[in-house]
């Protein structure tokens, strides 16, 4: 056999991108020094771990790294040298140690607050990583909150399984769809053994039992180590891959790990029924199930649905224990069975020793194999490719491009065509983080605000939702249902016919008020490209004001004399704040809105009983109002929990104050508003039938309120100061009684939008607003009215249109606004 040949094959073992696909997280900076350098060769621990400074493979890894540190040859020496490796900028070490791994599939249950999230370490790799969910993670998480729930009363144990099975499912089936996901993971073999018997529900409910009445129950439920439960969430977890969109591999950890584990039953033999149950199921042994590599070879040879591992043997045995495992895998096992991966883990350096190792580890035996005829180099060199790349890139549907890491090597197998898999739909990794921060979702629903400003939802089932999203779907609605009115009967001249595609917009992904919901705003699509007007960008804060009636109020909302839940209230009074069950349900809307990601920066009371504001941080437009819409739910949902009602109507009687929503817009660059703000004024009168879109809306359109001045609406009207609109199409600064109020902020101005109410649709109401403004500063407007210091209608007529350049009143009913707008 030449030089040569065998020179083309040591180059394919070198430079071949290796799919590292099991290993874990690294260590944030800061805990370096949780976990002890020397475990990186051993998985001996507590006083048995100094013993490994005399193991053949701490002394082989001590030589390797003191040669690429360039730094003497003992443990000392190493440890101060990795410590100034670690030291220096962009993870440069880091980035050493992982050269020639193309992508990591990282099992992020190994720790928790002390490691770099897994999609961090794609600064590492040439391809983006992917997560490998370890389920004794998911059904822990699960199990202390039911176990919790049943001890203080919420629920029954009769519910708690089904409680606790639909959990689960939901969880690991959002984990299927979970593009950023590869696989799953099983520690059972730490836990009860790899014999993994089938579970009985009474068997199930029984052990539910056990552990909710326990003593321990609390720290029994953090770690799943039940005969019954462990092998009943993993049969549950291969019973769901079973199905055909569901099929990802699920991993096993086997043979080789620390002292927790009880070694006679960490052997694969024990799983043949468990491989047999579930022949559609991709099973992937760790671990080179060391020391049981023939037996899991075997299983690998005769079922076609199991794979072998032979990782963590790399650096954690001799080279000699290394090379034989390599042999021992390929008595039996065909190559495109076997895959390979690091376990590295914590520190960079057991990546680097791992592939430093495995690459040698390949050489030797695979060279010896065309030296004695075994294998011929073409042979050779597959194996290598199916170990290190191939295997793992077809059976994790990776769709990943072997390119040799020297890019002139020649290509020993083609790649297969693999068709592209539908794209899910933009920003569902949105909806996998809230599932994994919040295991207890169920519900997603999708909602709508339509014409009529009526919010209009469906609910979806989270299995059924991330099926749809990830292939990039939606959901159809009749497109006459943009046609009805609350009433739910159709405008004239409206087809029947047709249908509309609904997508959820995630950057608007929240918490809903109910347990259990998450809620998302939507969108209609088509192919028409929306314009953006570039340099241009606005921020919109709401004001909600809402009152809040007893929940035994019937009939209509403008009862006069119904009673209140305050008594005695005027603007921002501490006595509003007095009533103890008012001030819980105003603390518990913030604090749910602030779960939701709906940051509330103060409230008040305002001048009617019951009635009080919350300001929001200003958002981009679209973000606003849809926070609008769900911090409007949120308010109404939990009010109904205390035994209240809430409101936005415009007046809920004649003698009541009025009621807003207020928007509160500034524009950038801020030399543009002044022509912003000329654009909205010429439209305004046009604009209102979308800002105030209800008859009802025109009863808080009045002069003089502020200072407590008539309505010429009603005689009745409280003398008060909730401010209202005025009548005049004007502004003014810091001027309450025009309907726009320029705000001096310390961020620059921003104009108050106060002809606007709680029955708008906000979408329409800012494209309407922030529409004429645009119109105002592409057409370079000039402001022709000017910063009226006064209340408008106090003014002499003359001065009032010669001094002001007010000329022109707001509608004063819904129709005058309509004709505006016409």
């Amino acid at each position: 056999m030449s030089g040569d040949t065998l020179e083309v094959l040591r180059d394919c073992i070198q430079n071949t991108p290796i799919i590292d696909h099991h290993a874990h997280n690294l260590l944030l900076p800061t805990e370096q020094g949780r976990h002890p350098l020397l475990s990186i060769t051993t998985e001996a621990g507590g006083d048995a771990l100094q013993d490994a400074k005399s193991t053949l493979a701490h002394m082989r890894a001590v030589r390797q790294l003191a040669k690429v540190l360039e730094c003497e040859a003992t443990w000392a020496a190493v440890q101060q040298h990795l410590h100034e490796k670690k030291a220096e900028e962009n993870e440069s070490w880091a980035r050493f140690c992982f050269r020639g791994i193309e992508t990591v599939l990282i099992d992020d249950g190994l720790d928790t607050n002390t490691i770099h999230p897994y999609d961090w370490h794609d600064r590492l790799t040439g391809s983006p990583c992917k997560r490998i969910v370890r389920i004794e993670m998911v059904a822990e998480q699960l199990l202390v909150d039911v176990v919790k729930d049943f001890n203080d009363g919420v629920d029954t144990l009769d519910n708690v399984r089904e409680i606790l099975v639909r959990r689960f499912r939901t969880a690991i089936v959002s984990a299927i769809y979970d593009s950023r996901v590869a696989g799953f993971k099983s520690v059972i073999c730490y836990r009860t053994g790899l014999a993994i018997p089938t579970v009985r529900q009474d068997q199930v409910v029984a052990a539910l039992m056990e552990l909710a009445c326990g003593d321990d129950c609390h720290e029994r439920s953090r770690r799943l180590q039940d005969s019954v439960l462990s092998p009943f969430f993993v049969n549950l977890t291969a019973t769901l891959l079973t199905q055909e969109e569901c099929r990802k591999p699920f991993q096993f950890h086997t043979g080789l790990g620390d002292s927790d584990i009880r070694l006679p039953h960490s052997s694969p033999s024990h799983m043949q029924p468990f491989i047999e149950r579930y022949p559609s199921v991709s099973i992937v042994l760790l671990h080179a199930s060391y020391p049981f590599t023939r037996e899991a070879g075997y299983l690998a040879s005769v079922y076609r649905n199991v794979y072998l591992d032979i990782g963590e043997v790399f650096p954690m045995v001799s080279q000699d224990g290394q090379e034989s495992v390599i042999r021992q895998a390929l008595e039996l096992c065909p190559s495109g069975k076997l895959t390979w991966s690091t376990d590295g883990h914590w520190f960079p350096e057991t990546y680097l020793l791992a592939t430093m190792q495995i690459r040698e580890g390949l050489e030797k035996v695979m060279c010896e194999y065309v030296r004695s005829h075994t294998l011929t180099v073409t042979q050779a060199m597959n194996t290598v490719q199916d170990v290190l790349f191939n295997t793992s890139n077809r059976i994790y549907n990776l769709n990943l491009v072997l390119e040799s890491l020297r890019p002139t090597m020649t290509k020993t197998s083609e790649q297969p065509s693999v068709p592209p898999a539908p794209s899910p739909i933009d920003g569902l990794d949105k909806l996998h983080t809230l599932i994994s921060a919040e295991p207890s979702l169920e519900f997603i629903r999708l909602q709508w605000v339509d014409f009529t400003a009526t919010v209009r939802v469906k609910v979806l089932t989270l299995k059924h939702a991330i099926h749809l999203f990830s292939q990039g779907k939606g959901i159809s609605i009749a497109k006459a249902a943009l046609s009805l009115v609350q009433s739910d009967s159709l405008v004239d001249n409206v087809s029947p016919a047709g249908q509309l595609e609904v997508y959820p917009i995630f950057s608007s992904l929240r918490l809903a008020a109910r347990p259990g919901h998450a809620v998302v705003q939507c969108e209609f699509r088509d192919d028409d490209d929306l314009a953006q007007m570039e340099g241009i960008s606005f921020l919109v804060g709401f004001e909600i004001e809402v009152v809040f009636l007893p929940a035994e109020r019937t009939g209509k909302v403008s009862v006069p004399d119904s009673p209140q839940v305050t008594q005695g209230q005027c603007w921002s009074s501490s006595r509003a704040l007095n009533d103890g069950k008012m001030m819980d349900l105003l603390e518990s809307i913030v604090a749910s809105l602030g779960r939701s990601g709906i940051d509330i920066q103060q409230f008040h009371a305002e001048s009617g009983p019951g009635q009080y504001e919350f300001v929001m941080d200003p958002m981009e437009p679209l973000a606003a109002a849809d926070a609008l819409i769900c911090a409007k739910d949120t308010i109404m949902t939990i009010a109904s929990k205390y035994g209240m009602r809430a409101t936005m109507v415009p007046k809920v009687s004649s003698t009541a104050p009025s009621t807003g929503a207020h928007a509160h817009i500034s524009v950038k660059p801020v030399e543009k508003h002044k022509h912003f703000l000329a654009g909205i004024l010429k439209e305004l009168r046009a604009v209102m039938a979308l800002t105030c879109p209800s008859p009802a809306s025109y009863e808080r359109i009045t002069d003089s309120t502020w200072s407590g001045g008539e309505s010429s609406l009603s005689s009745q009207i409280d003398k008060t100061h909730t401010v209202v609109t005025g009548t005049w199409v004007a502004w003014g600064t810091e001027n309450r009684e025009t309907p726009i109020r320029l705000i001096n902020g310390l961020t620059g101005p921003r104009y108050e939008i106060k002809c606007m109410d709680g029955f708008a649709n906000p979408y329409l109401a800012l494209g309407a607003i922030l529409g004429a403004g645009l119109l105002g500063i592409n057409s370079r407007l000039p402001l022709e009215e000017k910063d009226c210091p006064l209340d408008p209608a106090k003014i002499d007529p003359e001065e009032r249109e010669e001094k002001w350049g007010i000329t022109c009143r707001l509608p004063r009913t819904l129709q005058e606004a309509l004709d505006a707008l016409e």
